[in-house]
């Protein structure tokens, strides 16, 4: 028997039982579906973290007083010991660089926004060195960024986002416009381009001024963060490392000391995600895999059944002639491209529903190719194995006690 001649058998039979095919296939379908939309949640928020959270800008680090903390005893313990980075530090870092392409300082707090008599409360307001729009993910979309002269005079100057455009200026050109910024009149320079949202939150609401302006505001004391920038991104571990001598250079620390300042960089941020997010992907996918077993036993109990049911063809097949290799075929064909139908009603389903919840709930999915192959080929197999024994109890019947069978 030739292997089309076995697939389009096993293609009748289970047409000619379309609803106990369907019901078999529950199984399968659900384990696939489950298994890609989990794989899709996860695939999708890795990419969407790393878009999203974990660009820190082109070949950029940031170097801050607390760096990751990942419990509040860790966080108890650097706020102690870490001391404050402040602009000396900035310049330091700047003098005489290698593998730093640029630095510019950061420095940020929630504070209310007034335009006329609308007032937007809780807004991120950033204090920044003018060369950030070289390094940050911001981009400008209309007007212009702080320009360096308005950083050394500190001029009441802003570059706002996007979202408070839509709410402040929904008609009006914000070029040139008057806001207060808790209370100061600040006079809008430009306008930054859409950034979207992250969860559902919008990352478009914040406003940027001079640094210089921002600590003769709300004071120059505590911890600024710098923003690195390294001249490629094979330089990027040489440009800490050049980070790290200054800043410890500048505190005195002994060669066995350890930092007393933070370095994040998105590989750390991945890897805190990894972290925390890894065990907990691996045994989602574990769990939901274990629908696929069900539904393969599920199977090789139809199968059986329907060796059950179909004794007499199979007399009648081995007096004609089929060997026992022709019946195995036959049955492992029909369990094989049963499963496999399941996976591919399963990944279908599992796509729709990925972009359901995207819909619904803002939530990131990305449908892996590799994946969804990879899916289709364990449904196949799942059903290749467990069609093994019902078809090899179909090989050994007799064919004079089959045709006996009712």
């Amino acid at each position: 028997m030739k292997f089309l001649e076995s697939v389009a058998l096993a293609l009748s039979a289970i047409l000619a039982h379309k609803l106990r095919s369907f019901l078999t296939l529950l199984g399968i379908i659900f384990g696939v579906a489950t298994v890609i939309v989990v794989v899709s949640l996860i695939e999708g928020f890795n990419k969407y973290f790393n878009d999203k959270i974990a660009d820190l800008g082109s070949n950029a680090f940031v170097v801050n007083k607390m760096g990751i903390v990942t419990s509040l005893q860790e966080w108890i313990e650097r706020s102690k010991k870490n001391k404050d980075i402040k602009l000396d530090d900035l310049r330091a870092i700047k003098e005489n660089p290698t593998y730093i392409r640029d630095a510019a300082a950061m420095m940020r707090r929630r504070g209310n926004i007034k335009r006329e008599t609308q007032l937007l409360q809780d807004v991120e307001i950033m204090g920044v060195s003018a060369n950030m729009v070289d390094i940050d993910s911001v981009k400008v979309d209309q007007g212009r960024y702080i320009m360096p002269s308005e950083e050394e005079h500190a001029r009441e100057s802003c570059f706002i986002g996007y979202e408070l455009v839509k709410q402040l200026f929904p008609t009006v050109d914000p070029i040139d416009k008057e806001i207060k910024i808790d209370g100061r009149p600040f006079r809008i320079v430009g306008v930054a381009q859409e950034m979207g949202t992250v969860f559902g939150n919008p990352r478009d609401n914040f406003i940027i001024m001079p640094i210089s302006t921002f600590q003769n505001i709300y004071g120059s004391r505590g911890s600024i963060a710098i923003r690195v920038a390294a001249i490629g991104p094979e330089s990027i571990e040489r440009a800490q490392d050049e980070v790290r001598v200054v800043l410890r250079s500048r505190r005195h620390l002994n060669y066995n000391d350890a930092d007393n300042f933070g370095i994040v960089t998105s590989d750390a941020l991945n890897n805190l995600r990894e972290q925390i997010f890894g065990t907990i992907s691996i045994v989602a996918v574990g769990v939901t895999s274990i629908a696929l077993v069900v539904g393969g036993i599920v199977i090789m109990n139809i199968m059986l059944v329907s060796v059950t049911e179909r004794t007499r063809e199979i007399g009648i097949r081995k007096s004609l002639g089929a060997k026992r290799k022709d019946i195995v075929r036959q049955f492992l064909s029909e369990s094989t491209v049963l499963s496999l139908i399941g996976g591919m009603i399963g990944v279908a389903i599992a796509y729709g529903l990925g972009k359901l919840v995207t819909v619904l709930f803002s939530l990131p999915t990305a449908l892996p190719i590799f994946w969804t192959f990879m899916a289709l080929t364990v449904s196949a197999s799942i059903g290749l194995f467990f069609g093994i024994y019902p078809a090899w109890k179909a090989a050994k019947l007799d064919p004079i006690e089959a045709l006996r069978a009712d």
